[in-house]
């Protein structure tokens, strides 16, 4: 599990409005998953965002969606294998993340709903893609920048967004 000191919030080269309407960021769920799974095939990737490009961010954000679904697939013998943890122990390892300094758990902003329903009736819009609606939303209203390995994020408009690659 990463462990760090204090995140500030100075971004280098980016311009300063923008730093300061950046709250932080939101870690897209399988962000979160390759940060706790050291044998993920994106360990290393999560890794150097959260030392590097997380580490410029004023918090690293969990909404509740987030939060549900690594409990949820930390629990999941399908895709844990042996290293499955019990209800408990996923608890234990999201209250051991929301312990640092720089983890927070953001709250939903009242405009989220109208932006993600918003998406979600843009033509052409896949049903696959509700989650990624949401978090992009969220992201959108609560001025985070979405963090993921998935590439799906480029079809919403006024994301800020980073992909791992």
């Amino acid at each position: 599990m990463p462990t760090r000191s204090p995140i500030g919030s100075a971004r280098a080269g980016e311009p300063p409005a923008r730093a300061y309407l950046r709250a932080g960021d939101l870690p897209d769920l399988n962000v979160w998953i390759a940060l706790s799974v050291d044998n993920h095939v994106h360990h290393a990737r999560a890794l150097r965002y959260w030392r590097e490009e997380g580490a410029r961010a004023r918090a690293i954000h969990f909404c509740r969606h987030t939060m549900l679904g690594y409990l949820r697939l930390l629990s999941q013998p399908k895709l844990m294998g042996a290293a499955t943890c019990s209800p408990s122990q996923a608890a234990a390892r999201y209250a051991a993340l929301r312990a640092l300094p720089e983890v927070a758990l953001a709250t939903e902003p009242h405009e989220c709903e109208a932006a993600f329903l918003g998406y979600a009736r843009a033509p052409g819009f896949p049903a696959r893609l509700w989650s990624d609606a949401y978090l992009a939303a969220f992201a959108r209203c609560a001025h985070l920048r979405l963090v993921t390995f998935d590439a799906d994020f480029a079809r919403f408009e006024g994301l800020d967004w980073l992909r791992l690659e």
